[in-house]
């Protein structure tokens, strides 16, 4: 699902709010879940998922084309863990 579909899905599920409001809502809602993650904090959604930032050291890779050592450096990653309620959805039998 791309951020316009759950705009256009949550407009529909919620007709009397103008799209314009819920585009600022879902811009709001992301917008501080970035903020929170570039300041290395931590975001948890209960119920889905919790979002953390986990550093990466710098190491030594190998390019697949030609077989040369290539430097990477340190970096951060994003790292999303699931929730409880939600993995048992996505896991529950029909």
């Amino acid at each position: 699902m791309t951020k316009s579909e759950l705009i256009l899905r949550l407009s529909k599920k919620f007709p009397h709010l103008y799209q314009r409001d819920i585009e600022k809502i879902v811009a709001s809602i992301l917008g501080e879940i970035s903020r929170s993650l570039t300041g290395g904090g931590r975001v948890e959604l209960r119920g889905f998922g919790a979002f953390s930032v986990r550093k990466r050291e710098a190491r030594i890779a190998r390019n697949p084309k030609n077989g040369q050592e290539v430097r990477i450096g340190e970096r951060f990653a994003i790292y999303f863990r699931t929730g409880k309620e939600l993995r048992e959805k996505i896991n529950k039998k029909p």
